[in-house]
């Protein structure tokens, strides 16, 4: 599906508004995880339309752009959410610092399936936390697919300081897939964050992220800071945004992405 087909599905307006208005709790703009769970019967879906990752060295810049990313929220209980995420196009483009060429990739990635049981708190209000077992599947094709499929399980805690700030620590530990596309490794992130509320529309989060990856290839530790915003146009509609800078050698040089959110 275009990017902008998806945008014009997800700012359609719902009649029920004025009636209903379902707790509408966007994972993004962030690098960690919500403990926030969909109500059952509610589909809550979240697409970003552009995501730039740009990546140098000594030898090569690779510049990574994906497009039209969705996250599929199903509630199936009172505080639990069955999850789908699909990349459905990658483009990379690896230019040669030394000898100036340049190479270029489009791909299809993964699918990630997982399910997040909240277990304090599924509106996410308070000291609120839960956990996400997930698998991912290889339908997509390297290097936007991994070539095999990997597993983990996110932890997630948020907690209201006050009626306008939220701290949060996220945890994860996957089973990833080796860099050739063959068997799996350990690899592990943190993070933590301050979500700050400007007004009923607008709210801002600062975070930073490490992550530990023992790849046979040659094992990596990466550290990130992300400033991200949520601008919401409607009861359960929003626009998201996030800049993430790298901190360390091993991180990435930066990254942008954009998108939209839609409670249905």
């Amino acid at each position: 599906m275009k990017p902008l087909a998806v945008a014009a599905l997800l700012l359609l307006p719902t009649a029920a508004w004025a009636q209903d208005e379902p707790r509408f709790c966007p994972n993004s703009p962030s690098l960690e995880s919500s403990a926030c769970t969909t109500q059952p019967g509610r589909v809550h879906v979240e697409a970003t339309l552009g995501d730039w990752q740009l990546e140098r060295d000594a030898d090569q810049r690779i510049d990574t752009v994906l497009a039209g990313d969705l996250l599929v929220r199903a509630g199936v209980g009172p505080s639990t959410e069955l999850q789908l995420e699909w990349t459905p196009y990658g483009h990379f483009r690896t230019r040669d610092r030394v000898a100036g060429t340049v190479e270029k990739q489009a791909r299809v990635g993964d699918v990630t399936i997982g399910v997040r049981q909240n277990l304090r708190n599924p509106d996410g209000t308070g000291l609120s936390f839960g956990i996400q077992p997930f698998v991912t599947l290889p339908v997509g094709r390297s290097p936007v697919g991994a070539g095999d499929w990997g597993a983990g399980v996110v932890l997630p805690v948020t907690y209201d300081l006050t009626d306008t700030i939220n701290i949060g620590t996220t945890g994860e530990l996957d089973a990833a897939v080796d860099e050739d596309g063959h068997g799996r490794h350990v690899q592990g992130s943190a993070v933590a964050a301050v979500a700050i509320t400007f007004s009923d529309a607008f709210s801002a989060t600062i975070e930073a992220q490490v992550t530990r990856d023992d790849d046979p290839a040659g094992a990596t530790t990466q550290a990130v800071a992300g400033l991200g915003c949520l601008w919401t146009v409607a009861p359960q509609r929003a626009f998201f945004a996030e800049a993430v800078g790298g901190l360390n050698h091993d991180a990435p040089d930066v990254r942008v992405y954009a998108g939209i959110a839609a409670l249905f």
